[in-house]
């Protein structure tokens, strides 16, 4: 089952309200994307740490809905 674009940031912008999202379909499949996240929350905070929020943005559909998730995470 795939997972739309707009579903994807949606979910993100609700956990990241100030966030800047990007959302690009790598294979045309909606099941395999890559998300460029920029967000004030993210000052501070570990790559990794940034990835884990994102991640828990998604609220457990990585892996079943939502395939492959290339994340690129920053502050502004």
């Amino acid at each position: 089952m795939a997972m739309p674009a707009n579903e994807i940031e949606a979910l993100i912008r609700s956990a990241l309200p100030d966030a800047q999202v990007t959302i690009e379909d790598l294979a045309g499949d909606g099941d395999h994307y890559a998300a460029t996240v920029v967000s004030e929350s993210f000052r501070g905070v570990s790559r990794v740490r940034q990835h884990q929020i994102v991640y828990a943005a998604l609220q457990g559909r990585m892996g079943g809905e939502l395939h492959a998730l290339a994340l690129q995470t920053s502050a502004p």
